[in-house]
């Protein structure tokens, strides 16, 4: 949670998710389920960032589809449209026009050092899309748009908020005088819960991801109850009863992958949920969890499924979503222009 202070009305989340499509249970408990709790403390954008999606190749149909699709996920799992605002990137035009402004503060050898370019990559670097090279350019500018003070984010994103940060203060330093305040408040990562980075169920070392190209290493948030049931039963394990201490878990990534979803489903801490499981077995232990699991997910994924047989609310929502988002970016983008010195 994050720790709210007197003056929290003047503060901000964003945080955005790719329309991927086949949304599982690392999405919900690294990103979704933190969102519905922000919601009531603080005033949240959330957006489905689908200008990230295309620095990888899409099919256009396709990206229309998960789009619709990740919406209802977030609208089923909680997100009230009252409270917060939910809309997809690429209808805000003001994302693109503050990344380009971005683009000539931020350095190349500050993009040099983002570890996720070169993951991404991979071999293929210099037939790589120069979106994928910049997309955390993009994603400090999704974040500044909003003057946004926080930001919710897994282990693997805080290097591209420490970019953010630093264009921030390169943008205060090129354009704010010094007898005035700073434009912009470096945002500040809020890493949440106990399963930030939930791995796979066949491989405690590797993350759950759908380009695993085996679906039992994933609750896709679209399973059933017999689906979810059955993977967790088969998920890969040790042959030792849960342990005591968070640090003996440690040196068994599978124990310590099953035992951070439960505590992050059932909101305890990963010594709360120790506490309540050590000495214990997995021939205990699996079956508690597929109840918790069942019991959070199966509504989730039928509300989706009802969002999706007519997507015109979900196209309203997004739409009023981006009006809202609109009235807060357009200001913003002015006053950035002005002060970049552009005639409006």
């Amino acid at each position: 949670m994050i720790n709210l202070q007197p003056d929290d009305l003047q503060k901000r989340v964003f945080s955005g998710i790719q329309p991927t499509g086949n949304l599982h249970l690392g999405n919900y408990l690294g990103a979704i389920k933190n969102w519905v709790n922000l919601q009531n403390e603080i005033s949240s954008i959330f957006s489905i960032v689908d200008l990230h999606a295309i620095t990888v190749p899409q099919e256009p149909l396709k990206l229309k589809s998960s789009t619709h699709e990740v919406a209802a996920a977030i609208i089923a799992s909680g997100i009230d449209t009252n409270k917060s605002i939910l809309f997809n990137q690429s209808s805000v035009k003001e994302h693109s026009e503050l990344a380009w402004i971005f683009n000539c503060v931020c350095r190349i050898g500050w993009l040099n050092r983002m570890t996720q370019f070169k993951e991404k990559a991979g071999k293929n670097r210099e037939n790589s899309s120069v979106g994928l090279y910049g997309y955390p350019v993009l994603m400090a500018a999704d974040i500044l748009l909003y003057k946004s003070t926080h930001v919710p984010v897994g282990d693997d994103q805080k290097q591209h908020i420490e970019l953010a940060r630093d264009i921030a203060v390169s943008f205060n330093n090129m354009f704010t005088s010094e007898n005035e305040v700073d434009f912009f408040t470096p945002p500040e990562p809020q890493i949440i819960g106990e399963a930030t980075r939930v791995m796979s169920l066949k491989d405690g070392t590797k993350k759950m991801s759908k380009s695993d190209p085996s679906f039992a290493s994933r609750i896709n948030l679209t399973d059933s109850k017999e689906e979810i049931s059955n993977k967790i039963r088969k998920a890969k394990t040790d042959s030792y009863p849960l342990p005591e201490t968070i640090e003996e878990l440690k040196e068994r990534p599978e124990a310590h992958n099953l035992i951070s979803i439960y505590s992050s489903l059932s909101d305890q801490t990963l010594q709360e949920a120790l506490n309540e499981f050590s000495g214990k077995g997995f021939s205990h232990f699996k079956p508690k969890l597929v109840d918790l699991a069942v019991e959070t997910l199966n509504p989730i994924s039928c509300e989706m499924r009802n969002l999706l047989k007519d997507t015109r609310e979900i196209d309203k929502i997004l739409k009023n979503g981006k009006i809202k988002a609109r009235e807060i970016a357009e200001p913003v983008l002015k006053d950035v222009k002005n002060l970049v010195g552009f005639v409006n």
